[in-house]
């Protein structure tokens, strides 16, 4: 069948459960109402739903998860991200702005961890000059998600961090006093001290940052 909201619906709707939603919205502070679908199994409907039916166009997708993210129950929002990430490799700059109305709508750190080191990351690898010109953007700007995104983009990176980018982005944020921004800067050092292990020590050594930052770049360190 040709993708749809409905169709969705169809897939997800019968597996709603009250007794898991309860303790599942509240995991997430009560922000979004839940079906009460858990992860494996939802997993297991998405990937049912993409194997059974026509995937949208390259042309509607972002039309098609944008209303998705227009339904309240969170999941819906979680299949939004997977579709999405589907067209990871045909994705280019030109939706990054797409990318960043997802991250600052319906905003908590489920959504922006699922988008901004796996979707936005593989469209700033794709295109390192005008990608990364657009991180720093993203890291300026007065919305604390999108400063998220932009600390975590390169998460997956590797041997190809650019840590001039990396460090520039955490240097804006250093004295933060968000805890998802704190908690970012530590997770980003961290996973990086798995590559580059004396450059994540000395940048911590030199650089003013908040304890929780700290303690988590240097959580394995010997």
């Amino acid at each position: 069948m040709k993708w749809s909201i409905e169709l969705v619906k169809s897939y997800m709707e019968p597996h709603r459960n009250e007794e898991n939603a309860v303790p599942m919205a509240a995991y997430m502070k009560n922000l979004f109402p839940f079906l009460g679908i858990k992860t494996p199994e939802r997993r297991m409907l998405f990937r049912a739903l993409v194997k059974e039916n026509e995937l949208p166009s390259l042309n509607t997708v972002q039309e098609e998860v944008w209303a998705l993210f227009q339904l309240k129950e969170r999941e819906y929002h979680y299949i939004a991200i997977e579709l999405l990430a589907k067209y990871q490799k045909q994705l280019t700059i030109e939706d990054l702005p797409f990318c960043l109305k997802l991250i600052e709508t319906n905003s908590w750190w489920d959504s922006v961890d699922a988008i901004a080191p796996k979707i936005v990351g593989d469209i700033v690898k794709m295109n390192r000059v005008e990608g990364e010109a657009v991180m720093m953007e993203w890291a300026k700007s007065e919305n604390m998600w999108t400063n998220r995104a932009s600390i975590l983009h390169q998460l997956k990176y590797k041997q190809e961090t650019n840590e001039e980018l990396l460090f520039a982005t955490i240097n804006r944020h250093a004295t933060s006093k968000e805890f998802f921004i704190q908690k970012a800067i530590g997770w980003v050092l961290r996973e990086y001290a798995k590559t580059s292990p004396e450059v994540v020590r000395q940048f911590v050594e030199n650089t003013k940052l908040a304890p929780l930052s700290k303690r988590e770049a240097l959580k394995h360190m010997k």
